[in-house]
């Protein structure tokens, strides 16, 4: 008992500090966001969201009770879960917004694919931190480990999210000790196949299904996003940039200190769509200007910087490992998101992290934040 307690000294309550403070705010921010919506306040999305804060806490602390190096000896199991649930869901999950992502348990809903990424990364970490990574035979069985929920996840539809698990088995190889030319290479050649063949797939689109239908693994919205981004229509008021546009006002409407929390025209007037999701970020860069965006921004580069500092810090391999799929993780989320609503990037679902509405989204936030705290408390052998 008495050297159970003494690992607490280690808990990171600088990483707790960072992450309560934009789990608070993000609750705030999508009050103000769905203020006067009458559907979204029948729905009662800030208590649910704040619902979904209390028990992503509880999570956290429990799981940083329990020790990481657990995870490993179960591993097998966990990615036959994974797999289990995404399978599950063109059988039982719940339709919304043209895609069945997620899971009806009560009054909540539960979306598998945003657990399928720490799931992921538990289970990489385990499988590179136990095999060699510079060999082919590894490299491509860590591949094919995630390639078949990023399929499953994809058939939903929902690339985005594929496309996460994608970047942190390259984050994790890279990590593990891949050789720098073997990922220079194939970083290489995704990236000269993508600016070939996306303009190619993007024309042929707009000529081949001009009537809005599917092509291939992609949905038409999908391939409109895409398309929207690399052949902008600034004359298209109402068309698929709209919201792009409305973000853009919002977030240049703001200036240096923001129009005020809760006066926000383009919120509170609804110009702006899905801006307690989406596009959180413009919501609150109107309301609180370039100072509260850079100041979100700081937040959620600290929040980085400790689970990097974690990695540095764990005792093992496996545990490093994990800290640094959970940085590139919300690092990677983080960015897009906010080169999403400057139109700098498509726009995808990628939430903001700890802040757009999302229970599943925040419970997987703080879930990775438990794993970290669990990685420092026993980074140090416990003194009898």
């Amino acid at each position: 008992m008495q050297a159970s307690a003494r690992i607490w000294r280690h808990f990171d309550i600088w990483l707790l500090g960072a992450v309560g403070v934009l789990t608070i705010a993000g609750v705030a921010l999508i009050r103000s966001a769905v203020a006067g919506n009458p559907e979204l306040i029948e729905l009662n999305v800030v208590g649910r969201q704040a619902l979904y804060g209390l028990i992503s806490l509880v999570v956290l602390f429990a799981v940083a009770a329990i020790d990481y190096r657990l995870w490993s000896a179960i591993s097998r199991l966990l990615y036959g879960l994974m797999v289990l649930l995404l399978a599950l869901i063109p059988i039982a999950g719940v339709a919304g917004f043209g895609a069945s992502r997620w899971f009806e348990v009560a009054t909540l809903t539960v979306q598998p694919s945003e657990l399928a990424k720490i799931l992921t990364i538990l289970v990489l970490a385990d499988y590179l931190g136990r095999n060699r990574p510079e060999a082919l035979g590894t490299l491509l069985k860590s591949f094919a480990l995630v390639a078949l929920p990023a399929v499953l996840i994809l058939s939903q539809p929902d690339l985005s999210t594929a496309v996460v698990l994608l970047v942190i088995w390259l984050a994790l190889v890279w990590a593990a000790g891949v050789r720098l030319r073997s990922l220079a290479i194939l970083l290489g050649a995704i990236v000269l196949v993508s600016l070939l063949v996306a303009p190619l797939l993007a024309r042929y689109f707009l000529e081949r299904y001009p009537a809005g239908e599917d092509f291939l693994f992609l949905r038409n919205y999908q391939m409109t996003r895409v398309i929207n981004f690399l052949f902008p229509h600034p004359q298209e008021s109402f068309g698929a940039s709209y919201n792009v546009e409305q973000a853009l006002i919002s977030i240049g409407s703001g200036g240096l200190l923001g129009q005020g929390y809760g006066s926000g025209t383009q919120v509170q007037l609804r110009f702006l769509k899905v801006r307690h999701t989406d596009f959180l970020f413009s919501s609150m860069s109107q309301e609180f200007g370039f100072v509260g965006a850079t100041i979100t921004v700081l937040l959620l580069m600290f929040v980085v910087f400790r689970c990097l500092r974690a990695t540095r810090l764990a005792r093992d391999r496996y545990g490093s490992l994990i800290c640094y799929g959970v940085a590139i993780l919300l690092l990677f989320q983080a960015s897009f998101n906010v080169g999403m609503n400057l139109n700098l990037l498509p726009v995808s679902g990628l939430p903001l992290p700890f802040l757009s509405y999302g229970g599943s989204s925040l419970l997987t936030s703080l879930l990775g934040i438990g794993l970290v705290e669990s990685v420092m408390l026993r980074h140090k052998r416990i003194e009898l």
